[in-house]
Formats: C-alpha cells, structure tokens, sequence
C-alpha cells in the first residue's frame, strides 16, 4: 500500500476512534487509563500520526460498546461501506426523518453527479 494511502487510512481510522470516544462519553485520559497506555498515545491514534494494530481496534471497541468493523467502514473511502455507515446513522432516527435526511442525500448527489 502507498505511503500516501496509509498516511490516509490513518487518519481517517483516527477520526472515527475520536467520534466514537466522544459519542461515549469518554476522555482522551479515560480512554488511555482503561487501555492502560499514554495519554499521548491515544491522541496520536485519534490524530493518525500511529495505526492502531487490530488488537488496539478490538479493545477500543470494547470501550466504545460498538463492533471493531465499525471503526473501519466509518473511516472507509468504499461506496458499499459508506452505504453501511450511511444504514447504521440512518437506522437511528425515525421514519420521518429518515425520509428527510434520504431526499437530502438524493437532491445533493443528484447536483454534485458529474454528467456522464
């Protein structure tokens, strides 16, 4: 894998760990007490500076209460698992706001298609 796609993946893993540590209520401090690690080292996972390993994602989900697949596909440039993300947010909300936030999505990609 590219250098510069790594660097990428990184970061976009980092914002998810981020999203879901705050979404649980929890500090970057909790987070590293728990997982028995630096302070420093969480907030350089959350940045993308470090790649968590796949043993770090499972323990950090753990923490989160979510599935470690769900810090890959929110932080995945693939259309199927920006689907899933786009199923799992949209499974939160109730069938009228879903319909809204469904024709938002329709009105903005059918603007920001670019002709074929």
């Amino acid at each position: 894998m590219a250098k510069i796609k790594v660097d990428a993946l990184s970061l976009s893993v980092g914002k998810a760990i981020a999203a879901r540590r705050q979404d649980a209520g929890l500090t970057q401090e909790q987070v590293a007490e728990q997982l028995k690690i630096g302070n420093e080292a969480v907030s350089r996972m959350e940045r993308g500076l470090v790649m968590p390993t796949v043993a770090r994602l499972l323990e950090l989900a753990s923490l989160f209460h979510c599935d470690a697949s769900a810090l890959l596909v929110e932080s995945s440039n693939r259309p199927a698992e920006q689907a899933q993300h786009l199923a799992q947010m949209l499974a939160r909300l109730d069938s009228a706001d879903r319909e809204m936030v469904l024709a938002m999505v329709e009105q903005l990609t059918n603007r920001l298609a670019k002709p074929s």
